[in-house]
């Protein structure tokens, strides 16, 4: 989409999403057929895990390919219209690009040797995983890259900048394109194995729970349930992680330049996370869950487990509607579909919100003041957290005017905005146009 292209909007004026709704849904079937399946043959294990990558990606990727068609979408910079250049003719622009994306996994590699924590805990299994997948993904790489150079547009992507400065021809290599090509990986290689350690917990806890705990009353239920939304959550982001393709219309657009945001992600995430238990950001100790406090009340409990429910449904929805192309500190469309409709920050938003329901900071099983006081200020200062994260963001994809357009719509039609204007009694603005 060029400066001279009207953003396409849909019903109500609000502009349209880079990914269908149906997308999401596909994967969702499909994982959840497999979940049942699961539970039936008692399949736990990290193996099943894996399995249910495939049955929630496989139809995704079908229905995008089938029926949104999204390989003939302009923005994946092939051209379809035009046969295909000969090999002759893109053979030194492929091989520079095979030479850098080897030289980029040979990197991540190292770095995963040297980082200790990748080498302990859950870090093991994504390490296996990543050590098995690498001999393929290196030799089909090769015939991908031929293939695809042949259809580009513009094959000179960030991988042959990358390649020219390896070959010995740095004056022909762009610093920005470089420099965004790095980042790009960098966010695969650190959120990727994080995301394959985190899969198999999440997949057991929602296998191996007993059906006479699920349905031992609200607390069970709701228990269960947000474990199975957490799952699909993992699911999701992991499949995003690892789908950046141009014939899917995954691929990065570009990763967030701005070293705020890249802090404000990382401290979210193990081993720079300061919300663990002992780290400085801990609002836990002296805390207990809202069964805790509002067991003598069964009516409350049952309603605030409810809550919950939704809060996290919210959540792992944010996730779904992004379908194949999930990734933390990158751009790869517009999403303005599902919860992205009502709020920009659906996710953080909720995750929030569940955090302070669920643990109830302002309560303290001390009887301490300055525990809660202390719980409450720290919490507040993770919400902090996430909030200056949505800002960081922002600041990235504001460079992209379809951003703009759907900011600028949510300014006048979003949940918050709307909210706002009642209890201040402001007026909507006017509509301007994208630039």
């Amino acid at each position: 989409m060029n400066a001279q292209t009207s953003i396409a909007v849909e019903a109500g004026g609000r502009p349209a999403t880079a990914v269908s709704a149906a997308v999401g849904l596909a994967g969702l079937c499909g994982l959840a057929g497999w979940t049942v399946v699961s539970r039936i043959l008692d399949f736990e294990g990290p193996s099943a895990a894996l399995v249910a990558l495939l049955a929630c990606g496989l139809p995704m990727i079908v229905w995008s390919l089938a029926v949104d068609k999204v390989h003939r979408a302009s923005t994946t910079g092939i051209d379809w219209a035009s046969p295909p250049r000969r090999l002759s003719e893109t053979l030194d622009i492929s091989l520079a690009k095979i030479a850098a994306l080897w030289a980029t996994w040979g990197a991540i590699a190292c770095f995963y040797c040297i980082a200790r924590w990748y080498w302990q805990g859950n870090y093991l299994f994504a390490m296996a995983v990543l050590g098995y997948g690498a001999a393929p993904l290196f030799l089909l790489s090769v015939p991908y890259i031929l293939w695809l150079d042949r259809r580009l547009a513009d094959p000179r992507d960030g991988a042959w900048h990358v390649g020219q400065i390896i070959v010995g021809r740095a004056e022909l290599a762009d610093r920005e394109i470089v420099l965004d090509y790095l980042r790009g990986w960098a966010v695969k290689g650190f959120f990727l194995a994080f995301m394959f350690a985190a899969l198999p917990g999440n997949w057991a806890e929602v296998i191996r729970t007993p059906a006479a705990d699920i349905l031992s009353g609200p607390v069970g239920l709701a228990r269960w349930l947000i474990a199975a939304m957490f799952m699909v959550d993992i699911t999701f982001a992991t499949i995003g992680y690892m789908l950046t393709l141009k014939p899917l219309d995954a691929h990065i657009r570009s990763a967030n330049p701005y070293m705020a945001g890249w802090v404000a992600a990382l401290i979210c995430y193990p081993p720079f996370i300061l919300m663990n238990n002992g780290g400085p950001l801990d609002y836990h100790p002296g805390t207990a869950d809202y069964a805790y406090w509002l067991g003598g009340a069964p009516g409350v409990l049952a309603a605030v487990a409810v809550l919950l429910v939704i809060l996290t449904a919210i959540y792992a929805w944010a996730t779904v509607a992004f379908g194949l192309r999930f990734s933390n500190l990158t751009h790869r469309g517009i999403l303005t579909h599902g919860p992205y409709a009502w709020t920009k920050h659906p996710a953080y938003l909720s995750k929030n919100m569940f955090w302070w329901l669920a643990t109830m900071p302002f309560l303290a099983t001390t009887g301490s003041l300055v525990d809660v006081v202390r719980n409450t200020v720290v919490l507040g200062l993770v919400s902090g957290v996430y909030y200056w994260r949505a800002r960081t963001e922002e600041q990235h994809l504001m460079a992209d005017r379809a951003y703009r357009a759907y900011a600028e719509w949510m300014a006048r039609h979003g949940l918050l905005a709307r909210l706002g204007r009642r209890l201040f009694g402001q007026k909507a603005s006017e509509p301007v146009a994208a630039e």
